[in-house]
Formats: C-alpha cells, structure tokens, sequence
C-alpha cells in the first residue's frame, strides 16, 4: 500500500491497482496540436471541476485540454460535457487575420442563409467592438445572403497562440440546466455537471454505446443521458427512491427502461455501467454491499465508473477490474467532503 494524495488528504492506495500512467494520455505534451487537428474545443470550468473535466478530456479525447482550449482529430458534441463551450471545425487557417480574409473568399463559399460567429478562446483581448467588426468582415468573404435569426450554417474564426482559423461552430446547447428544477430531488444528490460528465467518460463521447445507471438515485445521471441522446438505462432497488426517479424522468418526458431491482438481477449486458454507490444515508450501505454492487457490474459491463467517497481500491480488484484512470471532485463550499471517480476496465 502507498499514500495517495489528491488534494483533499491522503489515502492509501495499492500502487499495482493502477494501470495507468500520466504518459498514457499525455503522448502529446498537453497543449501540443495533434496532426492534422480538425477541431478547435473550447472550455469552461470552475476550480473545483477542474480535475474532473481533465478526466473527461482524456477519457474522451486521449489528451487535456490545456488553457481551456484543445486541438483534437476526434469529433464530439459539446453538448454531452458540462464543460465543453463550443466545437470549432477547422476549414482554413494563417499566420495572421489579414492573410485569412483571402483564404477564406478561396473557399468560394455559397451558403445561402449562414451566419458568422466570433469564437473567444482563452487569452484572446479582443473587445466586442473589434469581434464585431472582423465577423462583418468575414461575412463579406461569403458569397451568399446571410440569415442572422435562423441560420442554416455558423461560420466562425477564432484565433490561438498567433495563429487565425475560419471554420464551422457549434456552440453548447444548455437545455440541460432545466434539470436543476426536477420535482425530486435529495441533499446527497451528485450535482448535474457531475452526472452529465459521468456520462461522457462512461461512453468517452460515443452515444452508440449502450449504458446502465446503477444505483441510479434522484436519476441525475438518467437525466442527462436521456437529454444527451445515449443509449441509457436505470436500476433502483429502493422503492421510494426509484419512484421518485420515475417521477423525475416523467416530469421531462423522458422514458428509459427503469428497474425496481437489485443490479445483480438486471440481466443484460453493457457497454459501459456507471455506479454513484450509496452514502448509507437515504440507502443503506455496507463493505459487503458495495463489494456485491461492484461485483455485479464488473460481470455486466467490460468498463464501469464508479463513484465513491471512501477508498474502494481493494473492492476493485477483488472485482477483477483495473483502475485505468481516477480523479476526486470537491464539493463547493467550505466542508472538505469530496467524492473520488474510478474510470475501471476488466
């Protein structure tokens, strides 16, 4: 066993847990452009985030985001992270604005109805009035009429590190937030930006992969799988509370398979099972629970996150899962209460 520190305090890990290696996800130094990067992302997050969304870049993206900005050749909806403010599609690029004008009009670009957007990455100065200027300008480089209420397409430039892009823009859609207005809901609930960012790293972007929520709770989680257009599922095995999701779920016209049951008895298989395991406050909770729900999954799933606010490095193993990469998420405010993430593979 080794001391593990994160930040909150010291745990005791057995260091042959783990399979992974900072090198792992870091075979570019972060911050580095991928060969031939055909997307620019752009990020948002508090502090006390600021480890989680890294796990999620590298789940999702092989790399971390560096500065709040990542250059990637993997395609993703930012709309499935918490964290992720917009998807730039790299279409030209130059050393400076004024030698990007003319490769723009090269495009011959007869998007009738397009739009042009301004994407401010971190450490950009521009002011508004400047923004504004340089997409009018932009759009004069289009040969077609634009449609600034309903556009058919969103141009946008953007510039990092001295160098100037023109591309394709999707921006987060933040429809998600109306969960925070769910009718059921309890105090030990995770937070939707964590349920959304589990979702993410379970399905490392993929919404083809079909996914379980175990343990499901209030059903954060199956909210913001639902919203995100996965492939999801729910298991409870506490009556009350799997109403209550079912009264969540209903409230947003959502409508996933949902199981009154024990994980165990749930028989399928998935690609991925996602398990907030239970505090031992609104569900009862011991070692040998927690060692039977993770047991349970490791059978279903090749890949489970698990979500747990004690060191569960031994439950793991004996499980016959591996550790491939792990972060803790403080809870805001003053109480050092923090909840660790296990991404596990068998």
């Amino acid at each position: 066993m080794e001391l593990y520190e994160d930040g909150i305090g010291l745990h005791k890990v057995k260091r042959d847990t783990f399979l992974f290696q900072p090198a792992d996800f870091n075979h570019l130094e972060r911050g580095e452009i991928m060969p031939e990067a055909r997307f620019i992302y752009s990020f948002s997050y508090d502090y006390h985030h600021r480890d989680l969304c890294r796990l999620e870049c590298r789940q999702m993206f092989q790399q971390e985001e560096e500065g709040k900005v990542l250059f990637s050749d993997v395609e993703i909806d930012p709309s499935i992270s918490p964290f992720l403010l917009a998807r730039f599609e790299i279409i030209t690029e130059a050393k400076s604005y004024d030698k990007l004008l003319p490769l723009i009009r090269k495009q011959l670009l007869r998007t009738e109805g397009f739009k042009v957007d301004y994407l401010s990455l971190e450490g950009d100065p521009a002011r508004f009035e400047e923004r504004k200027q340089k997409m009018k300008e932009v759009g004069f480089c289009i040969f077609a009429a634009p449609d600034f209420k309903n556009p058919s397409m969103v141009y946008s430039i953007c510039t990092h590190e001295g160098m100037w892009y023109f591309g394709k823009l999707k921006r987060h859609d933040g429809a998600w937030r109306k969960h925070n207005n769910k009718p059921y809901s309890f105090s030990n609930s995770i937070c939707m930006h964590i349920g959304k960012s589990l979702v993410g790293i379970a399905s490392e972007g993929d919404k083809s992969k079909t996914l379980l929520d175990a343990c499901c709770g209030a059903g954060t989680i199956l909210l913001e799988g639902c919203i995100g257009g996965f492939n999801i599922e729910g298991s409870e095995i506490n009556p009350k509370t799997y109403y209550g999701t079912k009264k969540n779920l209903l409230h947003y016209q959502y409508e996933p398979n949902l199981y009154l049951s024990d994980v165990a008895q749930v028989e399928k298989e998935y690609d991925a099972i996602i398990i907030d395991l239970p505090y031992n406050l609104y569900s009862r909770s011991t070692d040998e629970i927690t060692a039977h729900i993770i047991e349970a999954a490791a059978r279903m799933s090749p890949r489970v996150i698990i979500v747990s606010i004690v060191d569960i490095s031994a439950t793991i193993e004996a499980a016959g899962l591996n550790v491939q990469d792990y972060c803790t998420v403080e809870k805001r405010g003053y109480s050092k209460f923090a909840r660790s993430i296990w991404v596990c593979e068998r």
